[in-house]
Formats: structure tokens, sequence, C-alpha cells
């Protein structure tokens, strides 16, 4: 038994099926103060408990540490829910052509008073009938007395009506900002609707943001999604100041019970992101709430042609053979800002899904090593989801980390396949075996509320890479279930520097854990999506249990 001697447990976990992710062994877990006391067998740990100690038989079930899900923007699921229509397709909502997008937005529009916004999220122009985004023409079929602003599932793209378009000040004449592009119509010129990327800021800034009570109501939702699914810790992939302070509040009221590393967000050379406007370090905080890292972007989405690939698309974008997607800045400015957070001393994790943009982050990174040498900067590359052989040598060289939208394969898996990447480049997509066979340490994300909040079912598609059709996106790239499960425990502590806290069921380390109905070590790898979580508890006490 590994335990903190002479101390009284608040509670033990005993007759359960342990797997700690560490190199401990039990079938038992004692609790003291919020932090593990011990783990050894029920004997063991039974032999601590007095009078006052809270006993959980968890008759055979498994227990892990709790899910750490390291890329995703929480709470906007529940607030997405509070606002928004929801316009995904099967089978996260209801929409099969553009017609039912119509009739959605129309039935808010009668809700609200003439001149309010209506907001809906998730359309995926690849799974509508029409395969296309919905036009201005068609959202003003919805309403023309509202402005009208609806986003792509990927989060990269928007469709705006007249109303909203007006309102903006987008017209003809309006150039394409730096790292985006107002779709306009080849014939009169006119802007289409179809925002992309930095295009939708006009729009998107002068929609009201919800009030303190429709974020707390959000919140609650949020929180309710992620703890049944068993995820304790969270990395909220862009926060700022505001969303802070909320986020203490909510944790102060006893309203969070998750624990939150906040990146905070940089845009342009010269920016300073809140963590270098503090002066803070990556890591600053509590157990509860922390700061992360710098957080950037160098491309957009795949699936929405605005990924800076190396080579062309496989289904020409608007004709155009040689379309590869565009950078959001140019590699000099990403090199600036690099350099700035880099010199600072900052933890660093820019977003890049194309491999051209991801050979645009690894010559940043690789510059602000030779300018400022630093050990251990775990820089991260978020999504890294064409990520090629050679960009994986530079990775394991300069001790870059990627976090793996590893779902990829399965909500887009047959659409990369068919109309994106093609058979070749789709079927690599997410490599996580390549980066295990080079010793990279990864993690694997939701990118909630681009997907559900689901960390078993990014084991599910890592060991299985199964597309919404059936077939296998790759056989070479599955990797093993202790490495899929590493990849949402202890190496997402580690790759956010928590490794001494979080991660793993051993002495000293914060009890974060979490039940599930049934060994998923022990039963068929294409059954682990659909196991139970049966219990989530967070600093030793219970937030979630099955009824």
């Amino acid at each position: 038994m590994k335990a903190i001697q002479n101390l009284q447990p608040d509670r033990v976990f005993y007759n359960g099926n342990l797997i700690t992710m560490a190199d401990c062994s039990g079938t038992a877990v004692a609790v003291l103060n919020g932090s593990i006391c011990a783990v050894g067998s029920d004997q063991e740990i039974m032999d601590l408990a007095g009078p006052d100690t809270e006993r959980t038989d968890l008759k055979g079930k498994t227990m892990l540490p709790g899910f750490y899900d390291t890329h995703g923007h929480f709470p906007s699921a529940g607030l997405v829910a509070i606002s928004s229509v929801n316009c995904n397709s099967p089978p996260m909502g209801p929409v099969e052509k553009i017609d039912d997008i119509v009739q959605l937005l129309a039935e808010r529009a009668k809700g609200i008073p003439e001149g309010q916004w209506v907001l809906g999220r998730g359309y995926d122009d690849t799974l509508l009938e029409e395969k296309r985004h919905p036009t201005r023409t068609d959202l003003d079929r919805a309403s023309q007395t509202h402005p009208i602003c609806i986003v792509h599932t990927s989060g990269h793209f928007a469709a705006a009506n007249t109303r909203a378009l007006e309102r903006a000040g987008v017209h003809s004449d309006t150039p394409n900002p730096t790292g985006g592009v107002i779709r306009k119509d080849l014939i009169t010129g006119e802007p289409d609707g179809v925002l992309e990327e930095t295009a939708m800021r006009p729009v998107r800034n002068l929609i009201p943001p919800l009030n303190e009570v429709q974020w707390f109501e959000g919140l609650e939702i949020a929180v309710d999604e992620y703890i049944r699914e068993g995820v304790t810790s969270i990395v909220i992939a862009g926060c700022n100041r505001r969303d802070i302070a909320r986020l203490q509040t909510a944790i102060d009221s006893g309203k969070l019970p998750l624990r939150v590393v906040c990146m905070t967000g940089k845009s342009k050379p010269g920016q300073q992101s809140i963590l270098e406007t503090s002066g803070l370090k990556t890591g600053f905080g509590t157990d509860r709430l922390r700061l992360g890292a710098v957080k950037m972007f160098q491309d957009g989405s795949i699936q929405g042609y605005t990924g800076y690939l190396s080579k062309p698309y496989h289904e020409p974008f608007m004709g155009d053979t040689q379309y590869r997607g565009y950078p959001m800045r140019s590699r000099e400015a990403l090199i600036e800002m690099v350099d700035e957070a880099h010199r600072a001393g900052k933890q660093i994790a820019i977003h890049g899904n194309g491999d051209a943009a991801i050979d645009d982050i690894l010559s940043a990174y690789e510059q602000a090593q030779q300018k400022t040498p630093r050990t251990d900067t775990r820089h991260r590359i978020e999504h890294c989801q064409t990520v090629r052989e050679d960009q994986l040598d530079k990775m394991q060289t300069l001790g870059v980390t990627p976090s793996f939208f590893v779902q990829h394969t399965y909500y887009w898996g047959d659409r990369h396949e068919a109309i994106f990447l093609g058979p070749e480049r789709a079927h690599r997509i997410s490599p996580l075996k390549s980066a295990s066979d080079r010793g990279i340490r990864y993690t694997i994300h939701n990118d909630s509320p681009v997907t559900p909040t689901k960390s078993l079912f990014s084991v599910w598609s890592a060991v299985n890479r199964l597309s919404r059709s059936g077939q296998c996106m790759g056989e070479a790239q599955r990797i093993g279930l202790e490495q899929a499960f590493r990849a949402i425990t202890i190496d997402a502590a580690w790759q956010n520097f928590e490794e001494d806290v979080k991660g793993s069921i051993e002495v000293g380390k914060l009890a974060d854990f979490v039940v599930l109905e049934s060994d998923p070590f022990a039963g068929d790898i294409l059954a682990i999506k659909d196991i139970a979580v049966q219990e989530t508890i967070v600093g030793g006490k219970t937030f979630y249990r099955k009824a």
C-alpha cells in the first residue's frame, strides 16, 4: 500500500477495479482534504477508515482518474443552447436541408420583437441536401426584419441575412480582412451572406452578449454535460477577462465543480494576451482556476476549405484546381507573435489544421527557440489534423506536443476522403500511431460545441478510427486502449504542466475520479463509446451519480 501515514481519511472507495494510470495498483483508495492519501487493497484502506469516514462500495465498477478535456470552448455548449437555434444535422440535430434551417429560424423570429437578433449554430454545408452554405437570400426568407446570423458547425464560418449585413456595414465595396473572406455573388458583386474566418467579426461583434442570468443558466447546462461524461478538468481554448471573472464567481458560488485552465488569446504582433499583460506565468492560479497557454490561430477548418494545405484540395474549391486554403497571417507575422510570447516565458498553443499552417507554426517555434533557448516549453499545436511524418520528426526534436481532434475520423472522415483531402491524406488525419511511435506525448479532445463533450467517444475514435459510414479511416494510425486513456488523463495533465497533481490515481494527487459501469479493457473495443459513466468525483466529492 502507498499511503500518507497516521491520517484518518474523509472518504474511502473500496471493492473497485482501479485503473490508476500510474505504477501503483489496488482495489481501494482513500481521500483526505480533497486529495488522495492512500491506494491499496480493500483491507488496507478500510483499516485506515475511522468512525467519521464516508465509505463507498464501488461494487466491482471500474475507477479511473477523472477525464481531462484539453481543448474546448466551455461553457459554449450551454450558451448556445440558451441563445441559438440548433442547426446541426443528425445525429446532433434535426436539419437535413436549407428549408429546415429557414423554418427553424422563422419560428424563432416569430417569438421575439422585430429588430432583435435571431441566432443559429451548427449547420454543416456538406451534410445539407443542397451541399452548400445558406445564403443571405435563404435567410431573408426566415425574416427581413430581424438580423440573422448562423454559425457553421466548425465555428469558422457564419451566414448572415441582409439586415445583419446592413447593420455591420458589409457591402459590395467592403474589402476582405486579413485572414478572412467575404464571399460575393459572381454576377452582382454583392455579399452573398457567407463570411469566412475573420470576416465574421463585423457581424458577430454586433450581437449582444448574454446577460449575467443567461450566462449562468448556460453554464449550468454545460456543467451538466461535462460532469455526466466523467470530465473533471478542462482547458478553455480562449478566455477574456470577463470570462475569467465569471468563472471565478461560478467556482466561489459552488456552481462550477470542474477544474479549469484558461488559454488567453493573441491575434496580432504587438498585441498582448491577458497572460502576457499580467506578467503572470503559465500555471498561475489555484487547483480550480489557472492560466494556461497563449492561444493563436494560423488557419481555419479543412471541412470549410479554409484549412491551409501544402497541396490542393481533393475536390477543387469553386473550380480552382490549385486552391490550398489560406493562412490567418503571414509566416513572418506569426514568427513575430510567437517570439514575443516565447521570450516572455509563456507556453503557446496554436490552431493548425492544414499541413502548410503546421509548417508555419513549426518554423515559428524553431526560430523562437534559436533566439531564446528554453527547456520543456510544451508548446502545443491544436487539432494538428494533417500533420506529415517529417513534421512529426520536427515536433519530436522541438518538444512540441499536439492535441488531436481525433473525432474528425468519425464526423468528417467520409467527406475528407471524398471531398476535401482524398483517400491518402484522409486516412492519415490525426496520426496518433505515428506520434506514439516517435514518443511524442499528445492528447485528444472534443472541441465542444463543435462536437459533444464525450471523452469515451474520443477514446473509441482513437482505437477504432471508424467514420459515419463504418469504414476505417487509416488502420495504421489506430492506437491501443491504454495510450488512448493516457491522452485524456495523465498525458493531458502533463501537457498542461499539471502531472504532479492530476491525471493518475496515486498518493498526493487531487481526488478526481470517474467510475464506469464496465471495464473498457475487458470488453469489445467497439462498445467503448456506449459505456455509461456511473459516478463523477471531484476533490473526493460526488457531483454526478447515475440514477
